[in-house]
């Protein structure tokens, strides 16, 4: 066998060699274990700096957590908010729609009152089919057609203040519509 200590089933030449891994192993104890006692601790530090960092994260993760909580409830209540002030909004908005026909109501009725003919007043094939008022004119025709040019301009008021509205140009369409629907059903009658 090689006298090479380095080497794998070599033999040592100096009995000291042999006493002191003699007493070695009596005790229980490597020359390699102080470093591998050093190199455990060295890594059980480790291992708790790490836990005290994986710690650190979490908290920061929990605060994280809880700041966006935070901003969704108040990202939430102002929306909250928002809606509340547009039903109330609405809600003006219909109060102020009801008063203007509870007037248009009252107007019209006060309209019909002073006009003081019966609502169930015939007029003459005549007189609506006359080419206009002039000097040869049925005074009850020329009297009929300047209260309905007097009165016409009111109602197209009232009819107008109701249609605009500039936030539902809908109203407008319908009327239109409306509008439309009559003056074909009116031509339609002349038509026959």
């Amino acid at each position: 066998m090689s006298e090479d200590p380095d080497k794998v089933g070599a033999v040592s030449a100096g009995t000291e060699g042999d006493d002191a891994a003699a007493d070695r192993s009596a005790v229980g104890a490597s020359p390699a274990e102080p470093d591998a006692q050093a190199r455990r601790s060295e890594s059980e530090a480790r291992g708790d700096e790490l836990r005290a960092e994986i710690a650190i994260t979490d908290e920061r993760r929990a605060e994280e957590e809880q700041s966006k909580a935070q901003d969704a409830v108040a990202a939430a209540e102002q929306e909250a908010s928002k809606k509340e002030q547009k039903r109330r909004k609405a809600e003006q908005r219909k109060q102020a729609a009801t008063a203007q026909a509870e007037r248009a109501r009252d107007q019209a009725g006060e309209t019909a009152g002073q006009a003081g003919e019966p609502r169930g007043s015939t007029v003459s094939g005549a007189a609506v089919s006359s080419p206009g008022i002039g000097i040869g004119s049925d005074p009850k025709a020329a009297a009929a057609a300047g209260a309905g040019a007097r009165a016409q301009p009111a109602v197209v008021q009232r009819l107008t203040a109701v249609v605009d509205d500039p936030e539902k140009p809908e109203r407008l369409l319908g009327a239109a519509f409306a509008g439309a629907f009559l003056l074909a059903k009116v031509i339609k009658r002349i038509a026959r």
